[in-house]
């Protein structure tokens, strides 16, 4: 039996010999192309250069990509499992001309691979081509032999593909294989056609007239190919079943639900083992892609996904949860021709695990609360809106769920009162926001929220993808188009723009299409929990509602972000191992320049303490351990020794991200530091470069800020130090080793220094005996200006003039640093005759200051004006007088 895997490889090595470059299949979430939920063609990685907007290194390329269609237009989700052919994950191959080859050369390379490389009998084969494309035809005739009566000509658009309304399109033509007589269906065309006997393998897009106005189409300069053939079901044919789901890989998954669930793969329970190996496989390419479940856009349709799946698995009796057991199932039947699902493993088994257990927990008061309503309808009534819509709000049980857990009744659900009660919902969650207190001006966000929902943030794996905006606010309002010079607001329907929050700053970058626009944007801010608004300024073109545009963070800055931010959780477990588990966070700052921690702790953090977490950090550092990510409830993140981050809102589901290895964290499953964020981080420790403390201090009671730089910031840090060092042991004539020694040699002679000035003053002020006393109003003032003398010396002074017995007052004055200081002292034997406050208060006066105070045998003043010094001693004289 030829295998999945050698259809693929036999594919890919066909088209490799015929000079066409083997590309890796695209992710599934497309970065080219706003308009998709997912990618759900070959064609959507080349859609630029079909249109001309890239170019690539090669004009021939051929892929297998893997895709999904669970959403929008291209949902199938209800289907699957009921039918033969319909899943939610699937493959196409495909083969791309980038203006090289045309029909002739497409249509040969079809035919030799089918029938030669893939010996598919000749007359087992028919193909359609659009009715007015007579060169196919031709082609077909001429080199596969095919007689018109197996060349039919289809009239409608079936045959005919556009991009979209304007762009590239073409005509196609599309190869079916007969299964033979004994399956009902009729060819393609005809009145019988939708049944399984003619079953189409490939399709050809012969792109070769640009779509314009309506009525106007142009041949385009370079004509291209575009192809696809279902892998699926080609292996059904090549093993020669009817049936995708009876193919091997397919068929594997479903032998190994069958194992976990001890039910008969054929038996009673058939079509749910085929849910589960379509919805396992659609599950955990969307998780590796970096998709995870959520309440909203591409999460939303996993959730959708994996809960269609997790009942199903109910509904075979399984008691615990199951889809996370299959997943290496499914590694060894794609992981190597997909190694992104190998990689992923441990974050698919996690997230399946997760959702399952949860989900569980509400499924079986879910389906008794269906059970309980239905069990008061009638045969075939249809279940009231309202109970579907209590199913989803309170259970979690979307309406596609309901829907499909009624098939087997023949019971429909009433949509129209499910959608009037979501409306109802959301009116009241209206009301109740607007009576919050917020300000009417955020009022704006709340209408463009509950109009476009939340934004798709794609920036974990990606810098840089494309978008269409839905939101354009200008000066406060909504508007459709923002122009040249404008500051505004923009909504995108998905982001790679980090919007701040849990301490790491917004992204800054640009929001452009080609040279019609260009946005710069200065920030990104979320409102309302899910809407990221990016704020930024129109430097060129204008700005419309519904432009697909090209959305680009600044690499640079959002590298040294991560950075920092990654920094700061090693930095979090250093400061708990070496002062206690009592350090929490208190609130931090993730910028491109700097970080700043703020942590619980009584005292300052002495220098050795700041060394040891320094040395720690980079000791991490060094290490180069991947950073790894999962998504956990936050009750079972802390559970596992996770902490949670200060003033981060925690919904259902968390990231818990993991740096270092520590073998004997044991509560942490060896993993050094282990934190609930939501933030963007490195890929490895290494990544962060450097870690350089810069301060510590304290910034409220019991509450220490510490701030430190990576990476460039750290480097810069350092060598400004080394900088600066020079400039000292030039100044000092001393080589850098020498500068600690020379340094402290000049402080010990300054203090030297100062204490010999001071004795020199203090006799200077009290050397000169009676003959430096004069007579005031019968009291002996001495009365002195002690010019450069520092201010906190002149009291001691005061006090040992007074000491000497040879004054009643004592006025000293001093002008150090420009400013006037002033004591006045009392003699005991002089109290009651002068009153050292009112002398003080005087003199301050005097040179410009406001009072003074002390006691009455002792007061001190100021004032800023110190060239009037003898002022101030004449004033105290006048005031000593009366």
């Amino acid at each position: 039996m030829t295998s999945s895997n050698d259809i693929r490889a036999t594919y890919l090595d066909f088209f490799a010999r015929n000079g066409h470059q083997v590309v890796e299949s695209s992710p599934l979430v497309p970065r080219n192309d706003p308009t998709l939920m997912f990618a759900n063609s070959g064609m959507v990685q080349f859609k630029n250069v079909f249109t001309g907007q890239e170019r690539r290194p090669y004009n021939r390329a051929t892929t297998a990509q893997k895709c999904v269609r669970a959403g929008g237009k291209h949902n199938d989700l209800d289907n699957v499992g009921y039918t033969a052919r319909h899943h939610t994950f699937f493959e196409m191959l495909g083969n791309f001309s980038f203006g090289d080859y045309f029909k002739e050369q497409a249509i040969a390379y079809a035919w030799d691979l089918v029938t030669k490389d893939f010996s598919l009998p000749a007359e087992k084969l028919l193909v359609t081509v659009f009715s007015e494309d007579d060169d196919a035809a031709a082609y077909w005739k001429k080199i596969a032999g095919l007689p018109d009566s197996r060349i039919i000509r289809i009239p409608t658009s079936d045959n005919f593909w556009r991009m979209g309304d304007t762009g590239p399109c073409g005509p196609c033509s599309e190869i079916f294989y007969d299964h033979g007589p004994s399956i009902p269906g009729g060819p393609p065309g005809s009145p019988d056609e939708d049944g399984d006997r003619f079953i189409e393998i490939w399709n050809l897009v012969f792109m070769q007239y640009e779509e314009g106005p309506p009525g106007v189409r142009a041949p385009l300069p370079r004509p291209s190919i575009d192809t696809g053939m279902g892998l699926e079901r080609f292996a059904a044919i090549l093993q020669g079943v009817h049936d995708n789901y009876d193919t091997d890989t397919l068929r594997a998954l479903i032998l190994a639900s069958a194992e976990a669930t001890g039910q008969d793969p054929d038996g009673p329970f058939k079509v749910s083992h085929r849910v589960v190996a379509d919805h396992l496989r659609a599950s955990a390419f969307l998780i590796a892609d970096g998709v995870l479940p959520s309440n909203e856009g591409r999460g939303y349709v996993l959730r959708r996904i994996m809960r269609r799946a997790m009942r199903h698995a109910h509904l075979m009796g399984t008691k615990e949860p199951l889809l996370y057991r299959l997943v290496p199932a499914l590694v060894r039947q794609m992981g190597v021709a997909y190694p992104e699902l190998g990689r992923a493993e441990a974050l698919i088994v996690e997230t399946l695990r997760l959702e399952e257990t949860r989900f569980r927990s509400l499924l079986e008061r879910g389906l008794g609360l269906l059970a309980e309503e239905t069990g008061r309808l009638g045969g075939g009534q249809t279940l009231p809106g309202e109970v579907a819509f209590r199913l989803y709000d309170t259970y979690g049980f979307p309406l596609d769920l309901t829907q499909d857990a009624l098939r087997a009744e023949g019971r429909a659900v009433d949509v129209e009162g499910f959608n009037a009660a979501m409306a109802e919902q959301r009116r009241r969650a209206r009301a109740a926001w607007a009576g919050s207190g917020e300000a009417a001006t955020e009022t704006v966000w709340f209408d463009l929220k509950e109009k476009l929902g939340a934004t798709e943030f794609l920036g974990y794996s990606t810098e840089t993808a494309e978008a269409e905006i839905t939101g354009l606010v200008v000066a406060g309002q909504v508007t459709d188009r923002a122009s040249v010079g404008q500051e505004v607001a923009v909504i995108l329907n998905q982001t790679p723009f980090y919007a701040e929050s849990g301490g790491q700053v917004g992204d800054t970058g640009t929001i452009t299409a080609g040279d019609s626009l260009c946005i710069a944007v200065r920030d990104t801010q979320k409102k309302l929990g899910g809407l990221f608004v990016h704020l930024g300024f129109v430097e060129q073109g204008e700005a419309t509602v519904g432009m697909a545009v090209q959305a680009e963070v600044d690499h640079g800055r959002r590298t040294a972000i991560r950075a920092h931010h990654s920094a700061t959780h090693l930095l979090h477990e250093a400061l708990r191992r070496r002062l206690g588990e009592h350090v929490t966070q208190k609130g931090s700052l993730n910028a491109p320049d700097r970080l700043r921690f703020d942590v619980s702790h009584p005292a300052p953090m002495s220098a050795e303490d700041l060394a040891w977490v320094e040395n720690e950090v980079n000791a991490r550092v060094r290490e180069n351990a991947e950073v790894t990510t999962r998504l956990m409830t936050p009750e079972a993140a802390v559970e596992a020794g996770a902490m949670a981050l200060f003033g981060e809102k925690y919904g259902d589901e968390v990231r818990v991200v993991g740096m270092g290895q520590d073998p004997a964290a044991t509560a942490k499953h060896g993993i050094y530091s282990l934190e609930l964020c939501g933030g963007t981080h490195v890929r490895r420790t290494g990544d962060i470069g450097l870690f350089k403390i810069v301060s510590e201090g304290a910034v409220a009671a019991g509450v220490r800020r510490v701030e430190a730089v990576t990476g460039d910031s750290a480097l810069r840090r350092i060598e400004e130090g080394d900088r600066r060092m020079q400039e000292v042991a030039a100044a000092l004539r001393v080589s850098p080793a020498e500068v600690p020694g020379r340094v402290a040699a000049l402080v010990e002679e300054r203090r030297r220094l100062e204490r010999e000035l001071g004795e020199l003053r203090r006799k200077l002020a009290t050397g000169g005996g009676a003959a430096e006393v004069e007579q005031v109003a019968g009291l002996r003032l001495a009365a002195r200006d002690l010019g450069e003398t520092p201010a906190r010396d002149l009291k001691g002074l005061a006090e040992t003039i007074l000491k000497g017995g040879t004054a009643d007052v004592v006025a000293l004055v001093s002008s150090a640093e420009g400013k006037a200081s002033i004591v006045v002292g009392v003699a005991p034997e002089a109290k009651g005759k002068a009153d050292a406050v009112a002398l003080v208060r005087a003199a301050s006066a005097a040179v410009g200051g406001k009072g003074g105070g002390g006691r009455p045998d002792m007061a001190q003043a100021g004032g800023p004006d110190g060239a009037r010094t003898a002022e101030a001693l004449d004033a105290v004289r006048a005031a000593l007088a009366g």
